[in-house]
């Protein structure tokens, strides 16, 4: 990078922008792929401004004006008006419930004229920033309780918001921000804690309740046998198994049936696409969720809940090595796969350009990710080192997601693939969110907080 360039690319490192460009481009050339046919005037849609591909050109120039802005403002605005973003962040979401509008199963989105404002997307953004903005203040101990705990609550709010918005998959992107904390201290416990529920709450949906219950009452005996005949320095763990014991019993037993079973966490679509992922036929247990399941497949063309990983994994794999070529994709040009410009935009470019352009596309994202790792490790102040640490993470959260859910990994829980999936909200997001950063690094020789 030359230090001695003046002006507005003044100390921006070019990697991550060149970067940037390049996977918005991979984007616009995906959802081309996916609405141009033979014969289409494509000039003249793009000047009618009536497709997908028109939209997102649009969005791209929004968004690169947007960038600039960033670039041009002083890194100390970021750190005087987190707090204020992330209380804009919340009340925004708050708002969502008297004024949203249903659009695609979801209740996440505010409709301004012709624009739709998504609150629970862009507020990845101001719990970013607020994050970094507590965790770098002075009196922030965070080798203490109380300041995990409040690092939680600064990032679960917006999910637990977000879910009784029917957004399960933004929700979820909550989570990445653990990864941060992690790297700024927090004991390891906590996370093997959260894959051990995950891992219960799996077994739970795989293994009938009662049977599961009486596994780990077994399993919980054996330990305690042991306690108290092999290691007897350790009695005293006697209490801490039976604890955990009491609590994975009562989250196998209640907690689980509720969230997957009651319709007032999840909704029916959504427990049978996650059943789905787990390779297990999901039978609705009320006819409240059977109408939801039913409503959600009403006019679309599969006769099964995992018609749309199917047809991503058709795709992907009729794109072989090289790929079929450009705009020769016949999953894509016959319009096979649901959602193929949004959540499987992916399958687009596999089709496309077949395995070496798969491989192409995550190494982009994976250099991606390391550039933005090593920009967080040479920062001077603690600020800007969380959030791109933040960023690092919701970039990497979202591509595991997304790529999982395409080829029948994880269950289809509506991730965007970042700065390619079509939608003004999402490449707005993830362009603030990188351009920040390069704000940030630029004058990374500051002390911020």
């Amino acid at each position: 990078m030359n230090e001695n360039r003046q002006g507005i690319s003044k100390g921006i490192d070019t990697t991550v922008m060149w970067l940037y460009f390049a996977l918005v481009a991979i984007g616009w050339v995906a959802i081309f792929s996916v609405e141009y046919r033979s014969g289409d005037n494509a000039l003249q849609k793009i000047m009618s401004f009536n497709t997908n591909y028109a939209k997102q050109l649009f969005f791209i120039g929004l968004s690169i004006v947007i960038g600039i802005f960033v670039l041009l403002t002083d890194s100390k605005f970021f750190t005087t008006t987190a707090n204020l973003a992330y209380a804009f962040g919340i009340v925004a979401l708050l708002l969502v419930f008297p004024f949203h509008s249903h659009i695609k199963g979801t209740n996440s989105i505010i409709k301004i004229g012709v624009f739709n404002f998504q609150p629970a997307e862009i507020c990845k953004l101001f719990v970013a920033l607020a994050l970094a903005k507590y965790l770098s203040r002075l009196e922030t101990n965070f080798n203490k309780t109380n300041s995990h705990l409040i690092a939680f609550a600064l990032t679960l709010t917006p999910s637990i918001l977000a879910i009784f918005q029917n957004e399960t998959g933004l929700a979820l992107v909550y989570f990445s921000f653990f990864i941060v904390m992690y790297r700024e201290g927090l004991p390891a416990w906590y996370l093997v804690l959260g894959f051990s529920l995950i891992i219960l709450v799996v077994a739970t949906l795989l293994v009938d309740k009662y049977v599961l219950a009486i596994i780990l009452t077994a399993v919980a005996v054996f330990i305690i046998y042991l306690l108290y005949t092999r290691f007897r320095r350790y009695r005293s763990f006697t209490l801490m198994v039976m604890l955990i014991w009491g609590a994975a019993v009562a989250i196998q037993l209640f907690a689980v049936p509720y969230i997957f079973e009651s319709g007032k966490i999840l909704k029916g679509y959504q427990v049978k696409r996650i059943y789905a992922a787990i390779g297990k036929d999901y039978v609705p247990k009320n006819a409240e969720q059977l109408k939801e399941i039913q409503e959600k497949e009403k006019g679309k063309k599969k006769d099964e809940g995992d018609y749309n990983v199917k047809q991503s994994k058709i795709a992907i794999g009729s794109g072989g090595v090289l790929g079929k070529g450009f705009l020769k994709g016949l999953q894509t040009q016959g319009d096979f796969v649901p959602e193929q410009h949004t959540d499987f935009i992916f399958t687009a470019w596999a089709e496309s350009f077949g395995f070496w352009g798969s491989v192409l596309l995550l190494g982009l994202y994976l250099f991606l990710i390391l550039r933005i790792v090593n920009i967080a490790e040479r920062q001077r102040s603690a600020f800007s080192r969380v959030y791109a640490y933040s960023v690092a993470s919701i970039i990497f959260f979202h591509v595991m997601v997304n790529i999982c859910m395409t080829v029948g990994l994880a269950p289809v829980i509506g991730i965007p693939l970042p700065l390619l999936s079509y939608g003004g909200a999402s490449l707005l997001t993830f362009t603030v969110l990188i351009f920040v950063l390069l704000r940030l690094d630029a004058d990374r020789q500051m002390v911020l907080r």
